[in-house]
């Protein structure tokens, strides 16, 4: 790839970045704001504020790993900062992977209509149960830490004494490793809360069919606010499931070690990692009433402040 391309991808990288930090940074300014005001958030508020902070904190975490990376590539891979920068990322990344699963499920819980008892009782209790499950994420991505940590603890251990089984070199050993160990672990720490994701959405599209039959049998108008509700939160969901299989189909490629600080398609998979938690920000705001409405006034206040001249 000619350098001035490469230059152009790494520029698109942080903008995109930035433009996440700044659509995360609102959410959670936002929501704190209420908090402060009511003294509480109601479940999905408490989500949002959790996944807002979340992937604010990994997009600059993240940020400052690619660049060290990319630029320190040797003392990257044989020096404690490996270990220091992934504490943090794979903490934050594991967390929003987890934040965005209880949403889809949130999001199937408001708008899903089963008449099941199994459903309705998680319709009830879920709401009760958030604090709960958002502590529950912050424990299982605390032991998925660990288990990350001990693997980047070994590739530096191993950097330091040389000694590796059958002859083998640093980066052979290190490469090994990679395919054996943090592949598979990152493969079955993330297809978990993906495959909550995915039975939210598979809920949510079954209750649309459900929907629609029962709208064409009554020779109800499917532009019926019921009706409109529920497509609007389809597209919203859809989007959200398609920025978050990229997300996870990159992370998991990203773990075997294909895309290296030397590779031509460094930047560009980066930007593949980080699309979803840089643009499904906006999708929540958009989505969100409250969220939308301070944005208008924002804008209107910036608009007011500095009017056309």
């Amino acid at each position: 790839m000619q350098p001035a391309l490469s230059a152009f991808f790494m520029l698109l990288f942080v903008l995109l970045c930035l433009l996440g930090i700044l659509a995360n940074g609102f959410i959670v300014l936002v929501l704190s704001r209420e908090r402060m005001r009511r003294g509480r958030l109601l479940p999905s508020d408490m989500i949002l504020m959790s996944l807002g902070a979340s992937r604010f904190c990994l997009q600059c975490v993240g940020m400052v790993n690619n660049f060290y990376y990319y630029l320190h590539l040797n003392e990257y891979s044989s020096g404690p900062a490996r270990q220091f920068i992934s504490l943090h990322w794979d903490f934050l990344n594991s967390a929003t992977f987890w934040l965005g699963s209880w949403l889809s499920v949130l999001f199937c819980m408001k708008i899903a209509n089963f008449t099941h008892p199994t459903f309705l009782w998680l319709k009830w209790r879920f709401p009760g149960s958030v604090p709960w499950l958002l502590m529950a994420s912050l424990l299982i991505s605390f032991i998925v830490t660990l288990l990350f940590f001990w693997g980047n603890h070994a590739v530096y251990q191993g950097f330091l004494i040389r000694k590796f089984p059958g002859n083998m070199t640093f980066k052979q050993w290190s490469r090994r490793l990679e395919i054996h160990y943090f592949l598979p672990l990152k493969l079955i720490t993330l297809s978990i809360p993906c495959s909550v994701f995915l039975v939210s959405i598979a809920l949510l599209i079954n209750s649309l069919r459900r929907h629609t039959g029962r709208m064409q049998r009554s020779a109800h108008s499917p532009q019926d606010p019921s009706g409109q509700a529920h497509t609007r939160a389809l597209k919203s969901l859809i989007s959200f499931l398609i920025l978050y299989a990229l997300s996870f189909a990159s992370l998991v490629i990203d773990a075997a070690g294909f895309f290296s600080s030397e590779s031509d398609w460094y930047w560009p998979w980066q930007i593949l990692i980080y699309l979803c938690t840089s643009v499904h920000p906006y999708i929540l705001i958009l989505s969100n009433l409250r969220l939308r409405g301070v944005c208008r006034q924002s804008m209107h206040c910036g608009s007011t402040t500095f009017p056309h001249v």
